[in-house]
């Protein structure tokens, strides 16, 4: 297909698009909690693939699998991709699943059919009017980080229990959270706990 071609198809997908969107919005308003529509779906889909450049698309991960390899892009994953992904890559999270749209089941060919290179692509630029952000500045040391990333999002199918034990105590936690933790620490050491402060309700 040529270039001029691929303008034209893209400018009509966009014109159709934002038919589409329109129509919803002033139909149901703006709200994320909507699924988005199997037009709106398979647009976008061919929008990303189209945004992403040729030479990105056909890259080839320049590292060798190794158990190495996949233990430090699960523990990456752990730490930043899992609070929207779940660590099984399922997005069954809270935000995962309020996100518009929701964030996808990685395990699933949607994700598993897109090339090294544009798994690399969206890790490192993100996928704009999503909750999907940009991890890396051009050249930078986190290139090998995503390709990590890669061979650990090809991993997801077989992810073992001992992997998913693992990555949970690699997931962040919030100061909440670990007030709580320690505090049932302290109460397991046998040590008194500190008295809550009483619920008011006005």
């Amino acid at each position: 297909m040529s270039t001029r071609a691929k303008v034209w198809l893209l400018v009509a997908l966009l014109l159709l698009g934002g038919a589409l969107a329109l129509e919803r919005y002033l139909a149901h308003g703006i709200s994320a909690r909507d699924q988005p529509t199997a037009v709106e779906a398979f647009i976008a889909r061919r929008l990303q693939h189209l945004a992403i450049p040729r030479a990105q698309r056909e890259a080839k991960n320049p590292l060798p699998p190794s158990p190495e390899v996949l233990a430090d892009g699960r523990a990456h994953f752990a730490d930043h991709c899992a609070i929207c992904h779940g660590n099984d890559g399922r997005g069954q999270t809270e935000i995962g699943q309020n996100l518009y749209p929701k964030a996808p089941d990685m395990r699933l060919p949607e994700t598993q059919s897109l090339s090294d290179g544009e798994l690399f692509y969206i890790i490192k630029n993100g996928i704009r009017l999503t909750g999907m952000p940009a991890w890396g500045e051009p050249g930078s040391e986190e290139d090998a980080e995503n390709w990590e990333l890669v061979h650990f999002i090809r991993h997801l199918r077989d992810l073992s229990p001992a992997e998913l034990k693992e990555m949970e105590a690699l997931n962040p936690i919030s100061p909440g959270e670990l007030a709580e933790r320690q505090e049932e620490e302290k109460f397991l050491a046998g040590e008194e706990s500190p008295a809550k402060p009483p619920n008011h309700h006005h």
